[in-house]
């Protein structure tokens, strides 16, 4: 295993572990859900990276960059989708319809102070 492979893999498996930590630690379940997918997804793109130079042949190279490729187009829409269902349990959907969006004259204001 070159080095290169090396460091990839062990960056990964740190992030996920720095991840799953955050999923235990923090406090609320927005929270835990952007530990799990962010860092998550870096995660696996760094050990499927890893794993690609370690082993350099073309027919493994295609199926990690497809399994990086379905992380990528998958985890934002389950990140999305657990942060509605949790505003949605915690009777948050008030406060999120009042908070101010980008472009909102609020924010206009406040960029010119």
């Amino acid at each position: 295993m070159s080095v290169l492979a090396a460091v990839l893999i062990a960056a990964g498996a740190l992030l996920l572990v720095i991840a799953a930590w955050g999923v235990i630690t923090l406090p609320d379940a927005l929270a835990r859900q952007h530990a799990a997918t962010k860092a998550g997804t870096l995660a696996l793109a760094l050990v499927c990276a890893g794993a690609a130079a370690a082993v350099p042949q073309a027919d493994w190279a295609w199926r990690l960059a497809l399994i990086v490729g379905f992380l990528l187009a998958t985890l934002p829409v389950a990140s999305h989708l657990l942060a509605r269902a949790a505003v949605r349990e915690a009777a948050l959907e008030e406060q999120v319809a009042r908070a101010p969006r980008v472009g909102d004259a609020a924010d206009v204001t406040r960029a010119a102070e």
